[in-house]
Protein backbone atom coordinates (compact mmCIF):
# COMPACT_ATOMS: atom_id res chain seq x y z
CA UNK A 1 0.00 0.00 0.00
CA UNK A 2 1.48 3.16 -0.91
CA UNK A 3 1.14 5.75 1.81
CA UNK A 4 1.63 9.98 0.93
CA UNK A 5 2.48 12.18 3.59
CA UNK A 6 3.69 15.56 3.54
CA UNK A 7 6.70 17.24 3.93
CA UNK A 8 6.72 21.30 3.21
CA UNK A 9 4.89 22.39 0.13
CA UNK A 10 5.52 18.60 -1.61
CA UNK A 11 4.36 15.49 -0.57
CA UNK A 12 6.78 12.53 -0.34
CA UNK A 13 5.47 8.99 -1.59
CA UNK A 14 7.04 5.91 0.10
CA UNK A 15 5.81 1.92 0.29
CA UNK A 16 5.00 1.01 3.50
CA UNK A 17 8.29 -1.18 3.39
CA UNK A 18 11.22 0.53 3.06
CA UNK A 19 15.04 0.44 3.17
CA UNK A 20 16.83 3.68 4.05
CA UNK A 21 20.71 3.49 3.49
CA UNK A 22 22.66 6.15 5.40
CA UNK A 23 25.79 7.30 4.15
CA UNK A 24 28.30 9.56 6.33
CA UNK A 25 31.83 10.28 4.70
CA UNK A 26 34.19 11.96 7.78
CA UNK A 27 37.44 13.62 6.58
CA UNK A 28 40.48 11.59 6.34
CA UNK A 29 38.40 8.33 7.52
CA UNK A 30 37.43 5.31 5.02
CA UNK A 31 33.87 5.95 4.17
CA UNK A 32 31.03 4.19 6.35
CA UNK A 33 27.84 2.54 5.09
CA UNK A 34 25.47 2.23 8.06
CA UNK A 35 22.16 0.52 6.12
CA UNK A 36 18.64 0.18 8.47
CA UNK A 37 15.67 -1.55 7.46
CA UNK A 38 12.44 -1.08 9.11
CA UNK A 39 8.84 -1.37 7.90
CA UNK A 40 6.58 1.70 8.52
CA UNK A 41 2.89 1.83 10.39
CA UNK A 42 -0.14 3.31 8.54
CA UNK A 43 0.14 6.33 9.93
CA UNK A 44 3.69 8.24 10.35
CA UNK A 45 5.10 11.84 11.07
CA UNK A 46 8.21 11.82 9.12
CA UNK A 47 9.26 15.72 10.83
CA UNK A 48 9.42 13.58 14.34
CA UNK A 49 9.93 10.21 13.83
CA UNK A 50 12.41 10.43 11.17
CA UNK A 51 14.47 13.08 12.26
CA UNK A 52 14.78 11.21 15.51
CA UNK A 53 15.84 7.89 13.60
CA UNK A 54 18.74 9.71 11.26
CA UNK A 55 19.76 11.10 14.23
CA UNK A 56 19.87 7.89 15.85
CA UNK A 57 21.79 6.05 13.51
CA UNK A 58 24.12 8.39 12.46
CA UNK A 59 25.63 9.31 15.77
CA UNK A 60 26.17 6.06 17.39
CA UNK A 61 28.36 5.05 15.46
CA UNK A 62 31.29 7.57 15.54
CA UNK A 63 31.60 7.41 19.27
CA UNK A 64 32.04 3.61 18.83
CA UNK A 65 34.78 4.43 16.48
CA UNK A 66 36.28 6.92 18.58
CA UNK A 67 36.26 4.49 21.49
CA UNK A 68 37.89 1.96 19.53
CA UNK A 69 40.89 4.13 18.28
CA UNK A 70 41.32 4.72 22.07
CA UNK A 71 41.41 1.20 22.82
CA UNK A 72 43.96 0.48 19.82
CA UNK A 73 45.66 3.87 19.74
CA UNK A 74 45.19 6.25 21.62
CA UNK A 75 45.38 6.84 25.66
CA UNK A 76 43.83 3.30 26.66
CA UNK A 77 46.32 1.06 24.33
CA UNK A 78 47.59 -1.55 26.30
CA UNK A 79 51.62 -0.47 25.74
CA UNK A 80 51.40 2.81 27.57
CA UNK A 81 53.84 3.06 29.93
CA UNK A 82 55.08 -0.62 29.14
CA UNK A 83 58.54 0.20 28.44
CA UNK A 84 61.05 3.00 29.75
CA UNK A 85 61.46 6.37 28.47
CA UNK A 86 64.96 7.85 30.06
CA UNK A 87 67.31 8.12 27.28
CA UNK A 88 65.68 7.48 24.48
CA UNK A 89 66.57 10.30 22.49
CA UNK A 90 69.79 10.21 20.30
CA UNK A 91 71.98 13.23 21.22
CA UNK A 92 71.80 16.56 19.25
CA UNK A 93 72.56 20.32 19.77
CA UNK A 94 70.27 21.89 17.72
CA UNK A 95 66.81 21.49 16.30
CA UNK A 96 65.44 23.42 13.13
CA UNK A 97 61.52 23.52 12.71
CA UNK A 98 60.25 23.94 9.27
CA UNK A 99 56.18 25.81 9.16
CA UNK A 100 54.83 23.94 6.89
CA UNK A 101 50.58 23.00 5.58
CA UNK A 102 49.17 21.11 8.51
CA UNK A 103 49.46 17.09 9.58
CA UNK A 104 46.10 16.03 8.03
CA UNK A 105 48.28 16.78 4.69
CA UNK A 106 51.67 15.47 5.60
CA UNK A 107 52.94 12.28 3.22
CA UNK A 108 54.44 9.58 5.92
CA UNK A 109 57.94 10.93 5.08
CA UNK A 110 57.21 14.59 4.58
CA UNK A 111 61.06 15.45 4.64
CA UNK A 112 61.18 13.76 1.16
CA UNK A 113 58.33 13.85 -0.60
CA UNK A 114 58.47 15.35 -4.54
CA UNK A 115 55.40 16.92 -3.90
CA UNK A 116 56.51 18.66 -0.89
CA UNK A 117 59.79 20.49 -2.45
CA UNK A 118 60.19 23.08 0.60
CA UNK A 119 60.80 20.62 3.07
CA UNK A 120 62.65 18.16 1.13
CA UNK A 121 65.04 20.82 -0.18
CA UNK A 122 66.00 21.81 3.19
CA UNK A 123 66.39 18.25 4.53
CA UNK A 124 68.91 17.32 1.89
CA UNK A 125 70.69 20.88 2.43
CA UNK A 126 71.12 19.55 5.56
CA UNK A 127 72.27 16.29 4.83
CA UNK A 128 74.50 17.91 2.18
CA UNK A 129 76.80 20.44 4.57
CA UNK A 130 76.27 17.82 7.44
CA UNK A 131 79.63 17.72 8.08
CA UNK A 132 80.28 22.22 7.81
CA UNK A 133 77.59 22.44 10.29
CA UNK A 134 79.27 22.64 13.76
CA UNK A 135 76.26 21.48 15.75
CA UNK A 136 74.62 18.37 15.12
CA UNK A 137 71.11 19.42 14.04
CA UNK A 138 67.75 17.48 13.35
CA UNK A 139 64.81 18.80 11.01
CA UNK A 140 60.99 18.51 12.01
CA UNK A 141 58.21 19.97 10.07
CA UNK A 142 55.43 21.65 12.18
CA UNK A 143 51.77 22.83 10.85
CA UNK A 144 48.55 24.47 11.69
CA UNK A 145 50.02 27.75 11.31
CA UNK A 146 46.73 30.48 11.10
CA UNK A 147 48.86 33.05 8.92
CA UNK A 148 49.29 35.24 12.08
CA UNK A 149 51.93 33.64 15.00
CA UNK A 150 53.66 31.41 11.72
CA UNK A 151 52.98 30.92 7.94
CA UNK A 152 54.28 28.27 5.77
CA UNK A 153 57.76 28.82 5.19
CA UNK A 154 58.52 30.04 8.84
CA UNK A 155 61.63 28.34 10.76
CA UNK A 156 62.11 28.25 14.08
CA UNK A 157 65.71 27.40 15.73
CA UNK A 158 66.81 26.35 19.30
CA UNK A 159 68.44 26.73 21.50
CA UNK A 160 69.03 29.98 19.56
CA UNK A 161 65.34 30.47 20.44
CA UNK A 162 65.78 32.74 17.03
CA UNK A 163 62.18 32.65 14.19
CA UNK A 164 63.49 33.72 10.32
CA UNK A 165 59.95 34.34 8.07
CA UNK A 166 59.36 33.14 4.72
CA UNK A 167 61.90 30.75 3.78
CA UNK A 168 61.44 30.26 0.05
CA UNK A 169 62.75 27.16 -2.04
CA UNK A 170 65.25 28.93 -3.62
CA UNK A 171 66.83 30.78 -0.56
CA UNK A 172 67.19 27.69 0.86
CA UNK A 173 70.85 27.06 0.32
CA UNK A 174 71.67 30.63 1.44
CA UNK A 175 69.89 30.12 4.38
CA UNK A 176 71.63 26.73 5.48
CA UNK A 177 75.21 28.47 4.62
CA UNK A 178 74.89 31.63 6.32
CA UNK A 179 72.35 30.45 9.44
CA UNK A 180 73.50 26.80 10.25
CA UNK A 181 77.13 26.40 8.96
CA UNK A 182 78.72 29.83 9.35
CA UNK A 183 76.41 31.23 12.57
CA UNK A 184 75.90 34.88 10.86
CA UNK A 185 72.35 36.38 10.28
CA UNK A 186 70.88 35.50 7.07
CA UNK A 187 71.61 38.06 4.96
CA UNK A 188 67.75 38.57 3.58
CA UNK A 189 66.51 39.37 7.21
CA UNK A 190 67.40 39.94 10.68
CA UNK A 191 65.57 36.97 13.17
CA UNK A 192 63.28 37.63 15.67
CA UNK A 193 63.58 36.16 18.91
CA UNK A 194 61.34 33.66 20.37
CA UNK A 195 60.25 34.35 24.47
CA UNK A 196 58.37 31.92 26.11
CA UNK A 197 57.83 28.34 25.97
CA UNK A 198 57.32 26.56 22.91
CA UNK A 199 55.33 23.23 22.69
CA UNK A 200 55.07 20.81 19.70
CA UNK A 201 52.83 18.00 19.90
CA UNK A 202 53.85 14.95 17.22
CA UNK A 203 50.52 14.68 15.54
CA UNK A 204 51.75 12.97 12.21
CA UNK A 205 49.04 10.99 11.45
CA UNK A 206 50.61 9.28 7.92
CA UNK A 207 53.24 8.29 9.68
CA UNK A 208 51.70 6.63 12.80
CA UNK A 209 48.07 6.48 13.71
CA UNK A 210 48.82 6.35 17.56
CA UNK A 211 50.45 9.91 17.10
CA UNK A 212 47.16 10.36 14.82
CA UNK A 213 45.23 9.69 17.39
CA UNK A 214 46.85 10.90 20.59
CA UNK A 215 48.47 14.61 19.33
CA UNK A 216 45.28 16.26 17.91
CA UNK A 217 43.85 15.72 21.78
CA UNK A 218 46.70 17.16 23.17
CA UNK A 219 47.14 20.23 21.39
CA UNK A 220 43.38 20.72 22.00
CA UNK A 221 43.61 19.83 25.55
CA UNK A 222 46.67 22.40 25.89
CA UNK A 223 45.32 25.47 24.13
CA UNK A 224 42.35 25.09 26.54
CA UNK A 225 44.52 24.90 29.46
CA UNK A 226 46.54 28.42 28.19
CA UNK A 227 43.58 30.21 27.24
CA UNK A 228 42.08 29.49 30.41
CA UNK A 229 45.06 30.46 32.38
CA UNK A 230 45.53 33.52 29.90
CA UNK A 231 49.04 32.42 28.45
CA UNK A 232 48.26 32.75 24.96
CA UNK A 233 51.16 34.98 24.72
CA UNK A 234 53.36 33.38 27.01
CA UNK A 235 53.11 29.60 25.99
CA UNK A 236 52.46 28.29 22.34
CA UNK A 237 51.36 25.05 21.09
CA UNK A 238 51.85 23.45 17.33
CA UNK A 239 51.58 20.18 15.79
CA UNK A 240 55.05 18.55 14.29
CA UNK A 241 56.02 15.37 12.29
CA UNK A 242 57.80 12.82 13.33
CA UNK A 243 60.19 13.07 15.89
CA UNK A 244 60.76 9.23 17.21
CA UNK A 245 59.50 6.59 18.94
CA UNK A 246 55.87 6.57 17.69
CA UNK A 247 55.26 3.71 20.58
CA UNK A 248 55.70 6.72 22.81
CA UNK A 249 52.86 8.30 22.03
CA UNK A 250 51.82 11.02 23.16
CA UNK A 251 54.73 12.36 22.35
CA UNK A 252 56.13 15.71 22.95
CA UNK A 253 58.84 18.19 23.07
CA UNK A 254 58.83 21.52 24.86
CA UNK A 255 61.75 24.28 24.26
CA UNK A 256 62.26 27.10 26.86
CA UNK A 257 64.40 28.30 29.67
CA UNK A 258 64.82 26.13 32.67
CA UNK A 259 65.56 26.55 36.26
CA UNK A 260 69.27 27.58 35.67
CA UNK A 261 68.20 29.85 32.93
CA UNK A 262 69.35 27.62 30.22
CA UNK A 263 67.76 27.21 27.01
CA UNK A 264 66.42 23.49 26.79
CA UNK A 265 64.86 21.10 24.61
CA UNK A 266 62.98 18.41 26.37
CA UNK A 267 61.20 15.43 25.22
CA UNK A 268 58.49 13.71 27.18
CA UNK A 269 56.42 10.73 25.98
CA UNK A 270 53.07 8.37 27.19
CA UNK A 271 51.80 11.95 28.05
CA UNK A 272 48.38 11.89 28.61
CA UNK A 273 45.63 15.28 28.93
CA UNK A 274 45.73 15.01 32.49
CA UNK A 275 49.50 14.91 32.80
CA UNK A 276 49.20 19.24 30.36
CA UNK A 277 48.29 20.46 33.70
CA UNK A 278 51.47 19.35 35.30
CA UNK A 279 53.08 20.23 32.27
CA UNK A 280 52.17 23.87 32.25
CA UNK A 281 52.69 23.99 36.08
CA UNK A 282 56.00 21.99 36.81
CA UNK A 283 57.92 22.08 33.56
CA UNK A 284 57.06 25.47 32.09
CA UNK A 285 56.13 27.57 34.91
CA UNK A 286 58.94 26.09 37.32
CA UNK A 287 61.48 24.87 34.86
CA UNK A 288 62.02 21.22 36.61
CA UNK A 289 61.64 18.10 34.81
CA UNK A 290 58.61 15.74 35.19
CA UNK A 291 60.69 12.54 35.39
CA UNK A 292 57.62 9.95 34.98
CA UNK A 293 57.56 11.73 31.42
CA UNK A 294 60.74 12.53 30.55
CA UNK A 295 62.62 10.68 27.70
CA UNK A 296 65.73 13.48 27.04
CA UNK A 297 67.18 16.02 26.46
CA UNK A 298 68.44 18.37 23.41
CA UNK A 299 72.18 19.14 24.15
CA UNK A 300 72.49 16.38 27.04
CA UNK A 301 75.56 14.40 26.54
CA UNK A 302 75.85 10.53 27.34
CA UNK A 303 79.25 10.07 28.36
CA UNK A 304 81.23 7.56 28.01
CA UNK A 305 82.43 5.01 30.54
CA UNK A 306 85.69 5.49 31.97
CA UNK A 307 88.43 3.31 30.06
CA UNK A 308 90.58 1.17 32.41
CA UNK A 309 94.05 2.34 32.43
CA UNK A 310 96.31 -0.73 31.54
CA UNK A 311 99.25 -1.84 34.37
CA UNK A 312 102.33 -2.92 33.62
CA UNK A 313 102.66 -6.70 33.16
CA UNK A 314 104.49 -7.08 36.47
CA UNK A 315 101.83 -5.67 39.09
CA UNK A 316 99.61 -7.60 36.66
CA UNK A 317 101.41 -10.67 37.83
CA UNK A 318 101.63 -9.83 41.33
CA UNK A 319 97.83 -8.89 41.84
CA UNK A 320 97.28 -11.93 39.70
CA UNK A 321 99.59 -14.11 42.77
CA UNK A 322 98.18 -12.09 45.43
CA UNK A 323 94.18 -13.10 44.28
CA UNK A 324 95.24 -16.83 44.15
CA UNK A 325 96.90 -17.29 47.40
CA UNK A 326 94.42 -15.12 49.08
CA UNK A 327 91.14 -17.95 47.62
CA UNK A 328 93.28 -20.47 48.89
CA UNK A 329 94.02 -19.09 52.13
CA UNK A 330 97.78 -19.14 51.36
CA UNK A 331 99.86 -15.92 53.16
CA UNK A 332 102.34 -14.33 50.30
CA UNK A 333 105.85 -13.81 50.81
CA UNK A 334 108.83 -11.81 49.69
CA UNK A 335 111.06 -13.58 46.91
CA UNK A 336 114.07 -15.15 48.35
CA UNK A 337 115.24 -15.53 45.22
CA UNK A 338 116.78 -13.42 42.63
CA UNK A 339 116.29 -13.06 38.68
CA UNK A 340 118.72 -13.20 36.13
CA UNK A 341 119.23 -11.35 33.06
CA UNK A 342 120.44 -12.42 29.64
CA UNK A 343 120.53 -11.59 26.30
CA UNK A 344 117.96 -8.79 24.88
CA UNK A 345 117.18 -7.48 28.39
CA UNK A 346 115.20 -10.70 29.08
CA UNK A 347 115.33 -12.68 32.43
CA UNK A 348 114.56 -15.72 33.77
CA UNK A 349 112.92 -15.30 37.61
CA UNK A 350 112.15 -18.11 39.77
CA UNK A 351 109.75 -16.95 43.08
CA UNK A 352 109.51 -18.72 45.77
CA UNK A 353 105.88 -18.49 47.57
CA UNK A 354 106.12 -20.47 51.25
CA UNK A 355 102.56 -21.93 51.92
CA UNK A 356 102.00 -24.65 54.84
CA UNK A 357 105.38 -26.33 54.31
CA UNK A 358 104.93 -26.23 50.32
CA UNK A 359 107.20 -24.32 48.19
CA UNK A 360 104.74 -23.27 45.07
CA UNK A 361 106.12 -22.22 41.45
CA UNK A 362 105.19 -18.61 40.30
CA UNK A 363 105.19 -17.64 36.91
CA UNK A 364 108.23 -16.52 34.97
CA UNK A 365 107.96 -13.08 34.06
CA UNK A 366 110.69 -10.28 32.29
CA UNK A 367 112.42 -7.64 34.18
CA UNK A 368 114.65 -5.22 33.12
CA UNK A 369 116.73 -5.05 36.75
CA UNK A 370 120.36 -5.20 36.73
CA UNK A 371 122.19 -8.37 35.47
CA UNK A 372 122.98 -11.30 37.20
CA UNK A 373 124.31 -11.29 40.47
CA UNK A 374 126.55 -13.41 42.40
CA UNK A 375 125.02 -16.49 44.00
CA UNK A 376 122.11 -16.46 41.76
CA UNK A 377 120.48 -19.48 39.82
CA UNK A 378 120.90 -17.93 35.68
CA UNK A 379 119.36 -19.34 33.24
CA UNK A 380 119.97 -18.72 29.68
CA UNK A 381 117.02 -16.76 27.29
CA UNK A 382 115.94 -19.55 25.63
CA UNK A 383 115.20 -21.74 28.64
CA UNK A 384 112.92 -19.60 29.90
CA UNK A 385 110.58 -20.00 27.16
CA UNK A 386 110.28 -23.40 28.24
CA UNK A 387 107.68 -25.38 30.62
CA UNK A 388 109.33 -26.44 34.14
CA UNK A 389 108.33 -30.26 32.83
CA UNK A 390 110.35 -29.69 29.66
CA UNK A 391 113.42 -28.61 31.20
CA UNK A 392 112.84 -31.71 34.04
CA UNK A 393 113.04 -34.08 31.01
CA UNK A 394 116.15 -31.81 29.11
CA UNK A 395 118.07 -32.48 32.39
CA UNK A 396 116.65 -36.18 32.64
CA UNK A 397 118.03 -36.51 29.11
CA UNK A 398 121.00 -35.07 29.33
CA UNK A 399 121.83 -37.39 33.05
CA UNK A 400 121.14 -40.06 31.36
CA UNK A 401 123.58 -39.50 28.18
CA UNK A 402 125.88 -38.71 31.08
CA UNK A 403 125.81 -41.70 32.56
CA UNK A 404 125.62 -44.16 29.88
CA UNK A 405 128.98 -41.59 28.84
CA UNK A 406 131.10 -42.34 32.52
CA UNK A 407 129.40 -46.10 32.59
CA UNK A 408 131.20 -46.86 28.51
CA UNK A 409 134.45 -44.93 29.95
CA UNK A 410 134.98 -47.30 32.62
CA UNK A 411 134.00 -50.20 30.62
CA UNK A 412 137.01 -49.60 28.27
CA UNK A 413 139.53 -49.35 30.83
CA UNK A 414 138.96 -52.04 32.50
CA UNK A 415 138.56 -54.15 29.36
Amino acid sequence: MRLAFGCGRRPLEIFSTTTIHLHKQQQHQRQHHLLLSFSLPTSFSLSSSLAKLLFFSTSSRPSSMAAEDSVNYGFDRPEMFSLSLANTVDSYDRHVFLCYKNPESWPSSVENSDADPLPKLLASALKARKDDIPLKTRLTICGGCNGTECSDGDVYIFPEMAKYRGLKEADVDAFVDDVLVNGRTWASQVPETLVGAYVFVCAHANRDKRCGVCGPVLIEKFKDEIGSRGLNDQVFVSACSHVGGHKYAGNLIIFGTNAEGKVTGDWYGYVTPSDVQDLLDVHIGKGEIIEKLWRGQMGLKVEAPEKEVSKPLTENIQEKTLEKSEETGNEVKESTTGCCQGPNAVSCCRDETVANGEVEEVNLKKTTEGPCKKGMVCLPDWAGKWEQSDLLMAAAVVGSVATVAVAYSIFRRSA
